[in-house]
């Protein structure tokens, strides 16, 4: 193992050395607008993938809204200010690996290209210890926040290398980065999400299209009914009502940071301020987080 980690030690340090020989690149990357550009948006039905839909419309983007509910899609559509043909909804379970490989020729078809996809769709768990988790509960937590945002990534990224510029945007978790009791298994998609996504962005940093891993904080969404569950309510002595953000400022800030190619976009103050302290002192931050969550375990 000592010999195996000196060997890239000293492959990183030659690396980096030659880079500093030949200048620093330039870390600033080139804003980009979404206005006239193709957006797939994953999860368009409700939430944040409802907000992002409405909000790249209104700036002019043309969307392809995909959701597993076909009315909630239907409600999105209705929504719109702008022409409706400016917004197609696509019912299709990202879960299903075959559905998703048939999605680019049906957008490309619609649409003219795709410029763009935001892998927003997720569930979350039932707010339980894994050691009560069932598999077929784990498995479909893994199969739609993980295995979906691949299918739809590995689907359309053969599209976007083509474009002139094009964009992926994969939303992860506060979750993702900052352990929460209850959350373990939608934790671990999510981070995986966050791992896959920045791995990507390193693998793409030559070509034309960027990357981002979004890292939403406590947001007002109905995910807990969409993932098929209940809520639980904490205990009333000594709690204070959580901040949360709204869905529409949600969106805001993500399209903002794919205008600006942020590898890394934080939604919420929350969110931001974990990522700080988890990265500052991980036992503390994680202490912190089991401490607020520990109403909502089952006793």
């Amino acid at each position: 193992m000592r010999f195996r980690a000196s060997w890239w030690i000293r492959l990183f340090h030659q690396r980096f050395t030659a880079t500093l020989d030949q200048g620093l690149p330039s870390f600033k990357e080139p804003e980009v607008r979404v206005n006239k550009k193709v957006f797939v948006v994953t999860g368009a039905g409700s939430g944040i993938g409802r907000a992002l839909a409405l909000h790249l419309l209104a700036k002019g983007s043309r969307v392809a809204g995909i959701d597993l509910n076909s009315d909630s899609l239907e409600e999105t559509r209705s929504l719109a200010i702008q022409p409706k043909q400016s917004f197609t909804s696509y019912k299709v379970d990202i879960s299903d690996r075959s559905a998703v490989q048939a999605m680019p020729d049906r957008v490309v078809s619609d649409f003219g290209c795709v410029d763009g996809i935001i892998n927003n769709a997720g569930i979350i768990q039932p707010f339980c210890r894994l050691n009560d988790l069932d598999y077929p509960t784990i498995e479909r937590v893994i199969n739609v926040n993980l295995f979906g945002t691949l299918y739809v990534t590995k689907a359309f990224l053969p599209h976007l290398l083509e474009r002139p510029e094009a964009h992926i945007a994969n939303i992860s978790s506060m979750g993702g980065f900052v352990p929460v009791p209850g959350q373990t298994i939608y934790g671990a998609a999510k981070a995986a999400v966050k791992l896959m996504t920045e791995g990507l962005a390193s693998e793409l940093l030559h070509t034309n299209v960027r990357v981002s891993v979004v890292f939403p904080g406590a947001i007002a969404t109905n995910i807990t009914t969409n993932s098929g569950l209940s809520a639980r309510a904490p205990k009333q002595e000594g709690t204070k009502t959580m901040k949360v953000l709204s869905p529409e400022r949600a969106a805001e800030i993500i399209v903002n940071g794919i205008e600006r190619n942020a590898f890394h976009i934080f939604v919420g103050k929350d969110a931001a301020l974990m990522d700080k302290i988890y990265r500052m002192s991980p036992g503390f931050a994680a202490r912190t987080i089991a401490g607020k969550m520990r109403d909502l375990l089952p006793d």
